[in-house]
């Protein structure tokens, strides 16, 4: 198998140094979303990665997050909030322009003003637009009149009850700010026919086959020297569904960029410690970053589930010895080739403000700590514990079998369920399943999306373990009303607090790997995994 792909490279490599040289008169950035579709180009249904990059192409919101998560002012050019935490009042740019489009009077796009954004937040949480976004602004804020547009430049916001990351969720791509003209006129074929403020316009999109977004000639942002962005003609996305055709794309040089490596192509392109090896670096940029991606394996802790009866999960001790006996470094290093750190600080990845980087709680690689503690648990070498079943996808079948046998070197027995992805889901949200292998995406640069977690007023999801913990949930109440500071070493302590009771295994924090032709430069990312390219030059 290995030759094989070794040839396939040495053909698309010859291939792509054999093609004719690019069109020079056209900037035109070519990137696949190997989702193989797009659901819909509205913000409203911005629930997938892909969806979200399209959409952060052709819209804007009140704030943005920069490559740091550092909030930054976007339509808003500034905002306060009130001593209470219950009002936000954001001050709008004046110059910003919807896309020309024919939904205007002459055509012409008209200038945005705060109502909006009122329009644009009320559809969100309309039950009859059915937005999966909905969740941000449903039962957060004020019942009566939570958003108003006193004059065309101020918005205000009004909340229930104080949530102090509500400014960094605002720059989530739901909350991006639509005409009510264009959604007037096309009613649910808005998913096609797309209007906003973003830095790219629509113009044509063969469903399944391309997608092509051509460059706003009246965007609003600036770069240092006063140059009107973005600096691209155009951003064109296909559609294949298979990561090694895209890969072999990109190599032929039919794409400027890919996300993250097919698993057939790692150890041919990647050494194990996760850098490209020499014949890669000489043509292609690979960018390796943080990505807000925790990877565990999660434990029910509901034991009155009748199927609970004599687990060994039910056991904190036990838990906490799964959690010694299991090598995060080797799992890094073997079967990811260096990509990922192993998450031994808690379940806030790093990259990620509230994430402890001192080492202060956690679980290392303990094999001795994991057989004492099953000895003070009553299970001296594991007499007397039943199987430890989890749960996986196929795809992350190789990964629980490796962790099944350092279980049992410790003593515990564990037997591996391949689920498709689709019924384990169900399951974990069902509290169906005792143990799962599954993954937590930060939804927004907040913490609180982790911590949330194991809250034990929040159903499932997120709270797939069914923790709770009254100590817990009393830091979590009084961490909304804290500043950002003193609201990060609150969050350190609920990590640390939860962390002690074993409800997961935190298993690696993932790494984005972005790779890019020679000639692309500003590329750039933050560790949400949004992609940014009103800074590209080729």
């Amino acid at each position: 198998m290995a030759r094989i792909f070794y040839f396939l490279l040495c053909v698309f490599l010859l291939a792509a140094c054999r093609q004719s040289p690019p069109d020079k008169t056209k900037s035109v950035f070519r990137l696949n979303l190997s989702s193989g579709t797009l659901e819909s180009l509205d913000p409203a249904y911005a629930k997938d990665l892909y969806t979200m990059w399209t959409c952060h192409m052709l819209y804007n919101t009140l704030v943005d997050c920069d490559s740091n998560l550092s909030l930054q002012p976007s339509l808003a050019k500034s905002w306060e909030v009130s001593s209470d935490g219950l009002t936000y009042t954001f001050h709008l740019r004046g110059d910003v322009f919807f896309h020309d489009n024919p939904v205007f009077p002459d055509g012409r796009g008209r200038r945005l003003v705060a109502q909006d954004v009122v329009f644009s937040f009320q559809r969100l949480t309309d039950p009859a637009t059915a937005s999966s976004g909905a969740w941000i602004f449903n039962d957060r804020v004020d019942s009566t009149a939570p958003f108003l547009a006193p004059d065309d430049s101020t918005f205000i916001l009004r909340l229930a009850t104080p949530f102090a990351p509500l400014p960094v969720m605002l720059s989530m791509p739901y909350c991006s700010v639509v005409p009510q003209e264009a959604v007037a006129h096309w009613g649910k074929a808005f998913r096609s026919h797309p209007v906003g403020t973003g830095p790219f316009q629509f113009s044509v999109w063969q469903e399944g086959n391309t997608l092509i977004l051509h460059r706003n000639p009246h965007y609003w942002e600036q770069d240092k020297a006063g140059r009107t962005l973005p600096y691209l003609d155009a951003v064109q996305l296909s559609f294949y569904d298979n990561k090694a055709t895209e890969f072999l794309l990109f190599l032929q040089g039919k794409l400027d960029f890919v996300n993250g490596l097919d698993g057939s192509f790692k150890d041919l392109v990647l050494y194990k410690n996760g850098t490209l090896k020499p014949d890669f670096a000489r043509r292609y940029h690979l960018h390796k970053s943080t990505y807000l991606n925790t990877e565990y394996i999660g434990f029910l802790t509901d034991s009155t589930r009748p199927f609970m009866q004599g687990s060994p999960l039910n056991h904190v001790l036990v838990r906490q010895a799964m959690n010694y006996a299991i090598d995060r470094r080797r799992i890094a290093l073997y079967f990811r080739n260096g990509i990922g750190i192993p998450a031994t600080g808690g379940f806030i990845p790093v990259g990620m403000p509230g994430h402890d980087t001192g080492g202060h709680f956690g679980y290392n690689y303990n094999p001795q700590k994991a057989k004492e503690l099953l000895a003070k648990a009553g299970f001296p070498d594991g007499k007397g514990l039943s199987p430890v079943v989890i749960a996986t996808p196929d795809n992350w079948s190789d990964i629980v079998n490796f962790i099944a046998t350092q279980l049992a070197d410790v003593g515990i027995p564990c037997q591996v369920a391949i689920m498709q992805p689709n019924l384990l889901r169900q399951q974990m949200s069902n509290s169906g399943v005792a143990a799962f292998r599954a993954q937590w995406i930060a939804d927004y640069p907040d913490a609180e999306t982790y911590l949330a977690f194991f809250y034990s007023r929040l159903p499932a999801p997120p709270n797939y373990t069914r923790f709770q913990n009254k100590t817990y949930d009393a830091w979590y109440e009084k961490s909304m009303l804290l500043p950002d500071s003193n609201r990060i070493a609150t969050y350190r302590q609920m990590d640390s607090l939860a962390m002690s009771y074993a409800p997961l295994m935190p298993l690696f924090y993932d790494q984005l790997l972005h790779f890019t032709q020679k000639n692309v430069q500003g590329f750039s990312s933050n560790p949400m995994n949004l992609i940014e390219l009103k800074g590209v030059r080729l």
